[in-house]
């Protein structure tokens, strides 16, 4: 039977997993690399152009969003490729799905973005 962590040490080792996530998606994935650069400049602006706590919270929390979405499409493709490397229409139709999601996290924040930076010029 496999030892079961509780308490702090599941937290801390949750932890440690999840960097070691985050680690294997900036040196395989490109677009996390980019989108990532993007929200290293992005957030800062977020604090600076929202006007009150909510509009911070939703520029940011929709470049965050982005980033989510990445890192589970980023597990899928590496799941489907763990399955088969091999051209397959199912595992085509996964990626696909995948990159349709981050494609619409992308037009989410940038609604948020627009929105929101075109109500406080006005």
């Amino acid at each position: 039977m496999k030892h079961q962590h509780t308490g702090i040490t599941r937290i801390i080792k949750a932890f440690g997993y999840s960097l070691e996530g985050f680690k294997a998606t900036w040196i395989n994935e490109a677009a996390f690399r980019q989108e990532s650069i993007a929200c290293m400049i992005l957030i800062p602006l977020g604090f600076y152009l929202g006007k009150t706590g909510v509009e911070q919270a939703l520029l940011i929390s929709s470049l965050l969003l982005v980033l989510i979405v990445e890192l589970l499409n980023s597990a899928v493709e590496a799941v489907a490729d763990s399955v088969s490397e091999e051209w397959h229409p199912l595992i085509k139709r996964a990626k696909d799905i995948g990159a349709a999601a981050v494609l619409m996290a992308i037009c989410c924040s940038t609604t948020v973005w627009g929105l929101l930076l075109y109500h406080n010029m006005t």
